[in-house]
């Protein structure tokens, strides 16, 4: 058994998850715990850590996985030619075992630690030396600027920062 992708149909992992338990094939959807704000509420909800695709466990040369494509919820398998793309092993093992009691995956400790000088690279504080506060999310990171002589927060690409 080796682990596989299916693309999914906007906002239909779940749906297709449930699907493909139906039929015996294992399938496994990575969570995460994200912020969401609606009309003045903030709270967190587990969305997909990554939205459209869920992993399929199957043997090709055991198992009918063509029927993963007529799956409801299901968009199709990613292949390569006309035979699924297997996912590196322990890619989903990895995943897994940052996995909380609550089925939310923990993060990635990041390289950088709080406190960590960085380099702004772009934008209107280019060349300004600032340091690590936290990753915030969809590839942001959170630094602390010295600003008319106290520290301001300031919230930036990832690609815009560089350690100093």
């Amino acid at each position: 058994m080796r682990w596989y992708v299916a693309q999914t149909q906007p906002g239909r992992e779940q749906r297709a998850l449930l699907n493909l338990a139906r039929q015996n094939f294992t399938a496994y959807l990575p969570r995460w715990r994200k912020r969401r704000s609606h009309a003045r509420k903030v709270d967190t909800v587990l969305a997909p850590l990554f939205p459209r695709y869920i992993f399929v466990a199957l043997d090709l040369d055991n198992m009918s996985w063509r029927s993963v494509n007529g799956t409801f919820g299901v968009s199709h398998l990613i292949t390569y030619g006309e035979r699924p793309t297997p996912v590196p092993e322990g890619v989903i093992e990895e995943i897994q075992s940052r996995e909380g009691p609550d089925g939310a995956v923990r993060p990635m400790l990041s390289p950088l630690r709080r406190g960590d000088p960085l380099r702004i690279l772009d934008g209107a504080f280019a060349d300004c030396l600032s340091r690590f506060e936290s990753i915030a999310e969809h590839e942001r990171v959170t630094v602390l600027l010295e600003l008319l002589g106290r520290p301001v927060r300031v919230t930036l690409p990832t690609h815009a920062v560089s350690p100093a």
